[in-house]
């Protein structure tokens, strides 16, 4: 999932609303993935992308739901585990969120 090759320029206002829209639906107890979001917005190198777009979310917007490709939490970010927890989001030994049971599909 390279980023470099896109023009970043193009990236601005209107391509983080537009992850923050997406984001804004993931239900309680799902989660998305960078390249899941991408995807959907139909630039699916720019998983890199999402998450600098989400590194400037605003407040009213919880971005807790969105972990890597893998089902890695966000290095750092001690709350995310356990606003997770709370919806139930169920976790792999290696502290990964378990994907199969919690993937976010669009059309469910």
């Amino acid at each position: 999932m390279k980023d470099y090759k896109v023009d970043k320029e193009s990236f601005s206002e209107s391509f983080r609303k537009e992850v923050y829209e997406v984001v804004s639906q993931i239900p309680v107890g799902k989660v998305s993935t960078y390249g899941g979001i991408a995807l959907l917005l139909g630039a699916p190198q720019c998983s890199r992308m999402v998450g600098r777009a989400l590194k400037e979310v605003p407040d009213e917007l919880s971005c807790h739901r969105v972990v890597n490709s893998t089902g890695r939490l966000v290095p750092g970010w001690v709350e995310q585990k356990q606003l997770l927890l709370a919806e139930e989001v169920s976790f792999k030994a290696n502290g990964c969120v378990n994907l199969k049971e919690h993937l976010w599909h669009v059309d469910e």
